[in-house]
This record gives C-alpha cells, structure tokens and sequence, in this order.
C-alpha cells in the first residue's frame, strides 16, 4: 500500500514562500500523474497542481505564476514550491494521484496571515 508524507507547511506572512514535500512509500515512477491538493475550512478539497511522468504540469487558475510543483523520481518526492502567497491560500495540503487512488496522508497545514 502506498503512504503519503507531506511536510514544509507552517505559518507565513502575505507574500512570503513555502516548500512543501510529500514523500511516497513506493515508487512514483510507475504513478503517472502526481498532485497536490487542498482543502480550506469549510471548503471542498480543490486541485492544484499536477505533473505527469514526462513532467506536463498543470496549475489552478488561482496558483498560476505563484507555485511551481516538481517531482524527482529517484527520491519518490513530489514537491511544491509556492511563492507571493495569500491568504486564500490557508488550507490542509495533501498530495495524492490524479485521480486520487490511495489513501489520504495527514496533510500539511499551510497559514498566511499578518
């Protein structure tokens, strides 16, 4: 069974940056299409970003220009570089395929605010 690890969220003032890591128990190489995802209060878990294999990216109209995911193979990582952040965009992130296939990891709490 594939795990899900996030890490790298906290608290950040408007316009600051976060790296966010998600670590997978297994192999990513055969998951063709990796994502991350989030979830605000009283929100429905939304999409953010996705990178296949052959590394096509796609981003949500709101992240666009703002984050950039990544992903290395070799270290079964997918990441997610997020800068100029808002706070819209205060929420659980949690990666996951596209579509979702595995179970949910704790997620990684994310906090912009002054």
């Amino acid at each position: 069974q594939v795990h899900m690890v996030e890490s790298g969220g906290g608290l950040v003032q408007p316009g600051g940056s976060l790296r966010l890591s998600c670590a997978v128990s297994g192999s990513i190489y055969s998951l063709n299409v990796m994502a991350w995802y989030r979830q605000a209060p009283g929100k429905e878990r939304e999409l953010v970003a996705s990178i296949s294999n052959r590394e096509n990216k796609l981003y949500g109209d709101s992240v666009k220009g703002r984050f950039t995911i990544s992903r290395d193979n070799n270290k079964n990582t997918v990441y997610l570089q997020m800068n100029n952040l808002k706070p819209e965009d205060t929420a659980v992130y949690d990666c996951n395929t596209v579509p979702f296939s595995f179970p949910w990891g704790r997620g990684t709490q994310v906090t912009v605010s002054s």
